[in-house]
């Protein structure tokens, strides 16, 4: 905590007015959509590739709380919680996901998850033993204008959680709904902001490897 960048912000938004903060932006997946299509791999686990090539570039999308002895950590690494739904029952089957920052390394590992988790029906939480997954959700029955999630007041979760609807076009673009929440404790609009930016980035490297 004394190296910390953010220690003043963090004691504030940790003790005095415990919050969180979501913002909802638009992403440009059209480069995406079309590698998508060329490659013959599915959008969904590109965009969660870039998503988690985005949180792990930074400290701040890696940081955790460790109530036992108040400590503020941060993980190496974080890997996405795939929600795979069903429409049979209309239920959700929770896949981790152990991420790997190679493309090759990590599609057909989510791949292998996502098909497992579509084969049953239980919903598989098993957060005690993924301490450093973020949450990571994809709304595909809607291009919505804005999420909000609410957690507890009080409780110190750093974790990202993200969400995403469904692209619709403008102006020649595919545009989609992309909603990053973050503890306010751990990232002010300017942390969240570079999510985006990073996930563009992501986009653009990934697509251009092709």
């Amino acid at each position: 905590m004394e190296t910390y960048y953010r220690r003043g912000v963090f004691r504030h938004f940790s003790q005095d007015c415990k919050c969180s903060v979501s913002i909802t932006s638009r992403v440009d997946v059209t480069e995406l959509k079309a590698f998508s299509k060329r490659t013959g791999s599915h959008f969904y686990l590109n965009f969660l590739y870039v998503l988690s090539r985005a949180l792990n570039a930074r400290a701040d999308y890696r940081l955790a709380w460790r109530w036992e002895t108040e400590e503020l950590i941060c993980y190496d690494r974080i890997h996405p919680t795939q929600y795979v739904f069903h429409e049979d029952t209309e239920t959700f089957t929770i896949a981790y996901t152990e991420y790997d920052p190679d493309y090759a390394v990590f599609y057909p590992r989510a791949l292998a998850d996502l098909e497992a988790a579509k084969a049953t029906r239980d919903y598989r939480l098993d957060a005690a033993n993924h301490p450093n997954w973020f949450d990571a959700s994809c709304l595909p029955w809607l291009s919505y204008d804005a999420l909000h999630l609410e957690l507890p007041d009080g409780y110190l979760y750093f974790s990202p959680i993200v969400n995403w609807g469904a692209y619709r076009e403008e102006q020649g673009r595919l545009m989609m709904p992309v909603t990053v929440r973050l503890n306010h404790a751990a990232a002010d609009g300017y942390q969240i902001a570079r999510v985006f930016h990073l996930i563009e980035s992501e986009i653009r490297t990934l697509c251009g490897e092709a």
